[in-house]
Formats: C-alpha cells, sequence, structure tokens
C-alpha cells in the first residue's frame, strides 16, 4: 500500500494516512469513523478520527469535526485524550490521538440500576474531570455514557470534543446553527434554548447520567422532537428514590439539585459538585432529599410562566464564573499551642468568604501516623482520635458563621501532611490555600509550608502571627519555635 492518502469515504484497513496505517475500525458513530493506527515510529497504536462527509448530508458533521480540530490540541492532563496529529478537509480530514487503555461507561448502563457506591465513585470522577476541563475555558456539551471513560489507572476521561466549546475561541456551532445541538436525553434546559455559554450545562448532563445509572431510567425519557425537549424547562422528573428504593436521601439531593431547570439553583461548579459527592455526611439537605414524586401541575405551570417571562442570559466567561465560586482550603494546626494561629487563619479565611458569597470553603486538619498506622488511634480520654479532630474542626469552622452549605470540615490521615494538603488541594480542584507561615519571631518561612508553596496547584496564600514584643525571644531557656499553622 502506497502512502498516498485514500479518499476518507473509501478508508479500508492497511491504508494509510500520512503515515498513519488504518489497521483495524473499531466504531462507526453519526458523525464518524474511529480507527485504530500505527506508525512507524509511534508506540503504542492511537486512535484516528476521521468525518462521515456524504453528499446530501447537513454540515453539522465538518463544523463538529472542525471545532475538535481546535479545542483537543488545546487540553491538557489525563481528563481528556492526548492529541497526536491532524488533517484539514483540503485532502483528507482527521484527528490522531490518544488511545485510552479503559472502558466506557456505556458498558455499564445495561446493568443498571448500578450500586449506590458505584454511582457515587462515577460521579465524584466526572465531576472532578469537568472541573479540570472547565478550567482550561471548555465546556464539553456533550456528557453521556459513551464519552465517559475509566482509565486502568482509575481516573474518568471525557471524549468527543465536535460539540464543545472553547471561551478563547469562536463557537461556530452556535454561529452557524440555529437549533439545540447535542444528544436529546442529556441536553440542558439552557441547550434546548440555544445558550452555550453556561458550564452548569455540564453538571445536568451529570445529573441525568447518575440518575441513569441508579434508577436504569432516564429521568427525561428520549424525546425527539422539539416539544418533547422543552418539557424539562418546567417539568421535574420523577425523584430518584421513586424508582430506587436504596437511594439515599443525600444522593437524591445532589441528583435533583443536578437536575435543576434554572442553572442558578444548580451546584455553582462541578469542583463544587465533586466536594459534595466525595463528603456525603457534610450535604445539607433540603426538601429534595425527602421528595417522593415530582411536583404538581400547579408547581409546573408556575415555573412554565416564570420560563417566559425570564429575562434574557447574558454569556459570562468561564474565567469570571469560576472567579466568582472558588474553593477556598485551609489548612489548620489544631494543637493548642497554635491557638492564636488557628484564631488569625479564621479571621482571614472569614474576610476571604465574605467577598466572594458562592465560594465553598473546606477547612482541613491532618492527623500525623507513622508508616504503618496511626501513632494512636484514641485520645488520652480513650475517643477516637478521626472522630475527634473532625468534631473540633467543625467547631472551629462554625466560628466562622457561614451557612452549613458552603462549609466543609476533613481530617486527613497522612505520613507526609504537607503531602496531604497538596494531594488535596489537587484531587478538590482548589483554588485558593490557607496556610501558617511560621513563627512571627523568625521571619522565615517554615520548611512545610515553603513546601507546600512551591508544589501546591493553587494560589497560597501564607499567614503570619503579628509580632508580640512581650513574648520570650526563642532560644531562652524553656522556650522552642514551633512551626506554626502547618496543618498537623
Amino acid at each position: 500500500m502506497s502512502d498516498k492518502n485514500p479518499s476518507f469515504s473509501d478508508l479500508r484497513p492497511g491504508d494509510v494516512i500520512d503515515g498513519f496505517r488504518l489497521v483495524e475500525r473499531l466504531h462507526v458513530g453519526g458523525m464518524a469513523y474511529l480507527w485504530r493506527v500505527t506508525r512507524d515510529d509511534m508506540s503504542p497504536p492511537a486512535i484516528l478520527k476521521t468525518p462521515i462527509v456524504q453528499d446530501g448530508d447537513d454540515a453539522t458533521a465538518i463544523v463538529s469535526f472542525e471545532m475538535e480540530q481546535m479545542i483537543l490540541p488545546l487540553l491538557t492532563g489525563p481528563h481528556a485524550p492526548k492529541f497526536i496529529a491532524s488533517g484539514d478537509f483540503s485532502r483528507q480530514p482527521y484527528i490522531v490521538m490518544e488511545l485510552i487503555e479503559g472502558a466506557s461507561l456505556l458498558g455499564r448502563v445495561d446493568d443498571a440500576p448500578l450500586p449506590v457506591g458505584e454511582v457515587v465513585e462515577i460521579g465524584v470522577g466526572v465531576a472532578r474531570a469537568l472541573a479540570d476541563l472547565h478550567s482550561q475555558n471548555v465546556i464539553h456539551f456533550d456528557i453521556k455514557p459513551s464519552n465517559i471513560m475509566r482509565r486502568t489507572s482509575g481516573e474518568y476521561t471525557l471524549i468527543d470534543y465536535g460539540l464543545s466549546r472553547h471561551d478563547l475561541l469562536p463557537d461556530l456551532l452556535a454561529e452557524e446553527f440555529r437549533v439545540p445541538i447535542g444528544t436529546g436525553p442529556y441536553l440542558s434546559p439552557e441547550q434546548i434554548a440555544r445558550d452555550r455559554s453556561d458550564p452548569r450545562s455540564d453538571l445536568f448532563a451529570l445529573g441525568v447520567v447518575l440518575y441513569y445509572l441508579l434508577t436504569g431510567i432516564r429521568p427525561f425519557g428520549y424525546p425527539r422532537k422539539r416539544r418533547g425537549l422543552e418539557r424539562r424547562l418546567w417539568r421535574d422528573p420523577e425523584p430518584p428514590i421513586f424508582h430506587n428504593l436504596d437511594c439515599p436521601p443525600w444522593l437524591q439531593e445532589v441528583i435533583l439539585n443536578c437536575l435543576e431547570p434554572e442553572p442558578d439553583k444548580r451546584p455553582t461548579t462541578a469542583a463544587q459538585l465533586a466536594l459534595q459527592l466525595a463528603n456525603p455526611d457534610q450535604i445539607r439537605l433540603t426538601a429534595r432529599a425527602s421528595k417522593q414524586h415530582a411536583d404538581s401541575w400547579f408547581t409546573a405551570r408556575r415555573r412554565w410562566w416564570a420560563q417566559k417571562l425570564a429575562p434574557m442570559r447574558h454569556a459570562r466567561s468561564m474565567a469570571s464564573r469560576r472567579a466568582a465560586a472558588p474553593i477556598v482550603m485551609v489548612a489548620v494546626d489544631l494543637a493548642p499551642e497554635n491557638a492564636a494561629m488557628a484564631e488569625v487563619l479564621r479571621e482571614t479565611a472569614g474576610r476571604i468568604m465574605q467577598t466572594a458569597p458562592a465560594a465553598r470553603l473546606a477547612c482541613v486538619t491532618v492527623i500525623k501516623t507513622n508508616r504503618l498506622r496511626l501513632d494512636t488511634t484514641q485520645d488520652e480520654a480513650g475517643r477516637n482520635l478521626h472522630v475527634r479532630r473532625l468534631v473540633d474542626m467543625r467547631q472551629w469552622a462554625s466560628g466562622l458563621g457561614l451557612t452549613p452549605a458552603r462549609v466543609t470540615a476533613h481530617a486527613l490521615e497522612a505520613v507526609d501532611p504537607a503531602a496531604a494538603l497538596i494531594d488535596f488541594a489537587r484531587e478538590n480542584h482548589v483554588d485558593q490555600m490557607l496556610i501558617g507561615a511560621g513563627s512571627p519571631r523568625r521571619r522565615s518561612i517554615g520548611p512545610t509550608a515553603v513546601r507546600i508553596a512551591a508544589q501546591a496547584p493553587c494560589t497560597v496564600t501564607l499567614v503570619r502571627l503579628p509580632r508580640q514584643a512581650d513574648l520570650p525571644e526563642p532560644g531562652e531557656e524553656g522556650v522552642t519555635e514551633p512551626e506554626l499553622g502547618m496543618g498537623i
């Protein structure tokens, strides 16, 4: 077989496209073919995607392929396939990307309803993947089981960016089409209204996925006409517990929160949703958690009128949305000798939270362990040490005066406290971390604080105690200089 590119309408195994040899056709979708390919200088194999373009087809397949060609090369990290190469329509349109070792979530759909624990694990993983995607200025707009893959490493990866939007690129789909674009059962109300500016559309779709996996039923069915799609603008689904009695109230709370018709009533960000799902004991329950049936006709009618009379929504940039709803993490050492630093950290966290009403605060302390186990699992009074630290952390956080929905408390167990704090910040997409800088007597920063400031994947604010002239100097008899406020 020569290296001359074949016609994209007649590809066969063995054909070569710009050096990529087609080995096996893996999938035929509505808009594209997927092929396993190899290249002499490449190992392991990769995926080649080429559009299905036939006479009489509309332009959606072409435009969506162009969008993916623009967006995929800009994405980094494990939550998107690694981009390798692409070709344009002047010769042969294709995208070559990483072949992900793992399974699609579509393979679990036939087994629904899935165990609650598995549904929650999926929710946490996909929400974290969405948080990473949104932090790169991209809204996916086609979250569904077939576009969610779980790597063998356990991380979730989102594939197929043909319907996506990048905040810093032209939105060709919005410019060229005047109909809702996406997969019917998973479309958010704002997508149906042709608003492609809100990342909370992805949270709505994730809510549909979790509902489906938990109950085996799509919350809005599979409507194929505009009229059926528009019902979700004012009609809510039956609550999950109606179909699955094993659904815990807190999970119903989260799923129905994601499925709110109004985006402002959903979780503010994907990172905040992931934090909720990972800490179910700290979710504030509302009337959603105890619902047994869908809302009445009267409530739905009122929602219909509200939707008709609602003012036009104005697009906001992804960056401005994230800035308005950050996750702030404060690392606190609850030891008695560090009480002064704990108080200063609380005051600082309180000021930050006042300036961002949509922010969420994660209050974290670390229990130091040895290499094999906790140094001790009980305090001097015989109480479980982890539970006691968690209670103390919540008591510390109560002094902030924030609503329970805005605060979570965490007690981590770790051999290396600095690594534990850095990992927590990374896994939960923390935007800003507050930690104690060290002693007020020395102007140097403690080693734990230095390490966290250098390695944390977020903004780190070092907080100092005010200098106190009446304190004895370090080095005087009986006086040591602890490194204050390092979350251990």
